[in-house]
C-alpha cells in the first residue's frame, strides 16, 4: 500500500484540477479522497482503476447535482494504492466512519448489539445479557435488535427454563432461596434444590431453544408432563404446563419465525424526499430475534444502491456478519461486498435479493417497517423544526439552533459528583454526543454547585478549543440551557468570558416561585427573568430537555456511587482482574482478609499464580 498527494495551484479548481491529477494516476486498485479550499474531506471513494474512476469527475457534465456540486467545491484530492480491490473497500469504510465526509452516505447510529450469554465458569451456569467484547467463557447467542428484546427473552427463558440470572458472588453468599425461586422463576441451585446433573439438563434445553430446536423441547415437556400427571403428581404436571405455555408465548412474541431462513440479517430500504430508513431484521435459529431502524445520511438524488451499500459496508465494519443477507435492493458490487464480509467472518456470507418465496415476504415485512418508519421520523423532525424555531423566537437566538447543550450535576452532599451534559439538534436527542465528567476538584467544598458548574464547563470549552478551533465540525453548541436561576448564569457567564466564548448564547432553566413544573423562570445575562405561558409547546420542549439531563446526570452518579460501593483495595492491585478478584473473595471471604493473608495461602488459591500471589503479597506487604 502506497499513499501520495499531489499539491496542485491554486488556480485549479472542479473538473479542471481532477483532470490534471490523471496525469499522475495508473489503473492500480485504491481509494481517493477528495478535499475543499480548507483540505476538509468532502468524499471518499474507492476504485477497482483509480485512473478510470477519478476521470468519470473530470468531465464538466452529465452529473447529478449533488455530485456536480461536490466537484465544484474539490480543491485538492488524495490516493491511497491498495493490492486488492477488496483492501479498498475496507479502507474506504475505515476513512468513511473516521472522516465523516459530507457527501458521503453516513451510518450515524452505529452501536453494539447485545447477546445471551451462557456462562459456563461455573457448576451452575448464569444466563445472562451480555454487550462488547466476548471474553467470558461460555456459549453466545445473538445478536438482538436491542437491550429489550433480550431482556424479553431472559424472562421467558426464565419461566420456561428456571435458569438462575444471579452473579456468582450473590449465588456464593446465598443461604436461602431468593423470590424468584418463590416465583418459580429458579430452581435455587444456590442452596441444593437441584442437582448439577439436573440443572445441566435444563441448561442444555435452553441452549436448544436459542438454536432453534424449541419444538424437541415443547414435544419433551409434554410427555413429562403427561406422565407426571398419568402418576397423580398434579402439581408436577402444572408446573410443565405453565413452562410449556410460556415457551409457546415467546414464540408468539417473536411473530415471524421463517422456516426457510435460519441465519440471515434482512435489510430493507426506503427513500423519501431525501430522507432514509434502513430496517434491519435479525434472524437467528430460525426465530426473528428483534429489528432495529437506521436513519443514514444521504442526499436528495442518491440511489438506493448506493445506500444500501454504504451502510452494509460501514454496519458490518465493527460486526459479525450473518451467514447470508437478503437486501431490498441490489447493490453494485456485491460480490466484493460479500468477498470483503468473508474475509472478516473467515466465513460464507451470501449476498442476496430474493425474486420469490419466503424471504420476498421477509424484506416485505422489512420495507413496509422502514417506510412507516420514515413516515414518523420525518413527522418528529417537522415537530422538532417547529420547536426549535420556537426556541430562536423564545430566546432572541439568530435562528433555530442546530445543537443545544443541556447541563446539570449530580451528587449527595458532594461525595461522587458528576456533570452531564446531554445534546439535542434536529433530530431530537443526539445520544452519542452526550457526555459525562467526574468532578475531581480537590479545592471544592462539597455541595459547591457553582464550582462543580465551573469545573465542567471549563473542561468542556478547553477540549473544544482543542479540537475544533475553527468551529467548523459542528461540535460547538447554538445555545447553553443550565439548570439553576441567576446566579447560576453569572457563573457561566464569567467561566466564558474567561475562554473567550462570550458569543454562544446561554440561558439558565430555574424553578418559579412555587417550585412547581410550569412555572419555570429564564435567566439571561443583563436581562430581566421571564417566563413562558404555561400552555406552551416550547415550554414543554426545555423542561423535557432539563428532565433528560437530569435523567442522565443522576444515572451516571448512580453508577459512580455503585461502584464506589462496590470497590475494593484489590481493584489496585496490577494483574487482578475481575476473575482472579472473585477468586481471591471467594477463598478468604473479604478482601481485609486478602490483605492479612501470607504468601503461601495466597498461592494456594485457584487460578493465581506463584509470581502472582507474590505481587499480591508485595502490594499489600510493602513497607511494612
Amino acid at each position: 500500500m502506497s499513499d501520495t498527494t499531489s499539491d496542485e495551484p491554486q488556480r485549479l479548481t472542479g473538473h479542471v484540477l481532477i483532470a490534471d491529477y490523471l496525469k499522475t494516476l495508473d489503473g492500480s486498485p485504491g481509494v481517493y479522497r477528495m478535499l475543499d479550499s480548507q483540505a476538509r474531506v468532502l468524499y471518499v471513494g474507492k476504485a477497482r482503476n483509480l485512473k478510470a474512476r477519478v476521470s468519470s469527475y473530470s468531465r464538466p457534465t452529465g452529473h447529478t447535482g449533488r455530485i456536480s456540486r461536490m466537484i465544484s467545491e474539490t480543491a485538492s484530492m488524495m490516493f491511497l494504492t491498495t493490492k486488492t480491490e477488496t483492501e479498498a473497500l475496507l479502507l474506504e469504510q475505515n476513512l468513511i466512519k473516521q472522516l465523516k465526509p459530507k457527501y458521503n452516505v453516513l451510518l450515524r447510529d452505529d452501536k453494539s448489539f447485545p447477546n445471551i450469554l451462557v456462562s459456563k465458569a461455573h457448576d451452575f451456569p448464569q444466563v445472562k445479557k451480555h454487550r462488547g467484547a466476548k471474553k467470558e467463557k461460555g456459549n453466545y447467542y445473538g445478536p438482538f435488535a436491542s437491550a429489550g428484546a433480550v431482556n424479553r427473552t431472559l424472562n421467558q427463558l426464565q419461566k420456561v427454563f428456571m435458569l438462575r440470572d444471579c452473579s456468582d458472588a450473590t449465588f456464593e453468599s446465598r443461604t436461602r432461596p431468593c423470590l424468584q425461586y418463590q416465583i418459580k422463576r429458579c430452581t435455587a441451585p444456590c442452596v441444593g434444590k437441584i442437582s448439577a446433573e439436573d440443572y445441566a439438563v435444563s441448561v442444555a434445553d435452553a441452549e436448544r431453544y436459542l438454536q432453534g430446536r424449541s419444538t424437541d423441547i415443547q414435544e419433551k415437556l409434554a410427555g413429562q408432563m403427561q406422565e407426571a400427571s398419568a402418576n397423580m403428581e398434579f402439581e408436577q404436571a402444572a408446573v410443565l404446563r405453565d413452562r410449556i405455555r410460556a415457551l409457546t408465548q415467546v414464540q408468539t412474541a417473536q411473530g415471524i419465525n421463517p422456516r426457510g431462513v435460519r441465519e440471515a440479517d434482512v435489510i430493507a430500504l426506503h427513500l423519501e424526499k431525501g430522507q432514509a430508513c434502513v430496517q434491519v431484521f435479525f434472524i437467528r435459529a430460525n426465530q426473528n430475534w428483534g429489528n432495529k431502524d437506521y436513519y443514514p445520511r444521504v442526499g436528495a438524488d442518491i440511489e438506493a444502491a448506493e445506500v444500501l451499500e454504504a451502510f452494509t459496508g460501514q454496519f458490518y465494519d465493527t460486526k459479525e456478519p450473518p451467514r447470508q443477507l437478503i437486501l431490498s435492493h441490489p447493490i453494485e458490487n456485491a460480490e466484493l461486498m460479500s468477498e470483503a464480509l468473508e474475509e472478516k467472518a473467515k466465513r460464507k456470507v451470501e449476498i442476496t435479493v430474493p425474486q420469490r418465496g419466503e424471504k420476498v415476504e421477509l424484506v416485505a415485512g422489512a420495507v413496509r417497517n422502514a417506510r412507516e418508519s420514515l413516515a414518523r421520523k420525518m413527522s418528529e423532525s417537522a415537530t422538532q423544526a417547529k420547536l426549535l424555531t420556537g426556541i430562536a423566537e423564545a430566546f432572541s437566538l439568530e435562528g433555530p439552533p442546530e445543537r443545544i447543550e443541556v447541563y446539570d450535576n449530580s451528587h449527595i452532599q458532594g461525595t461522587n459528583a458528576v456533570g452531564g451534559m446531554i445534546v439535542a439538534g434536529r433530530d431530537g436527542f443526539m445520544k452519542n454526543s452526550y457526555r459525562k465528567f467526574n468532578i475531581r476538584g480537590d479545592d471544592l467544598t462539597p455541595g459547591d454547585d457553582f464550582g462543580m458548574m465551573k469545573e465542567v464547563l471549563s473542561r468542556r470549552f478547553k477540549r473544544l478549543l482543542k479540537e475544533d478551533p475553527d468551529r467548523d465540525k459542528g461540535h460547538w453548541p447554538d445555545l447553553l440551557l443550565i439548570d439553576g436561576g441567576a446566579g447560576q448564569v453569572s457563573a457561566v457567564a464569567e467561566i466564558m468570558r474567561e475562554w473567550g466564548v462570550e458569543d454562544i448564547p446561554m440561558v439558565g432553566v430555574a424553578k418559579g416561585v412555587d417550585r412547581d413544573h410550569g412555572k419555570e423562570e429564564f435567566h439571561r445575562v443583563g436581562q430581566r427573568p421571564f417566563a413562558l405561558r404555561r400552555n406552551d409547546p416550547v415550554l414543554y420542549f426545555i423542561q423535557r430537555l432539563r428532565d433528560e439531563a437530569h435523567r442522565f446526570a443522576i444515572g451516571t452518579h448512580r453508577a459512580k456511587r455503585a461502584k464506589a460501593v462496590g470497590a475494593t483495595p484489590l481493584d489496585e492491585v496490577p494483574g487482578v482482574g475481575a476473575t482472579r478478584k472473585r477468586a481471591l473473595l471467594a477463598h478468604f471471604g473479604s478482601a481485609k482478609a486478602v490483605s492479612r493473608a501470607n504468601l503461601a495461602d495466597l498461592k494456594a488459591v485457584e487460578g493465581i499464580s506463584d509470581s502472582l500471589a507474590e505481587s499480591i503479597y508485595d502490594f499489600f506487604h510493602e513497607g511494612r
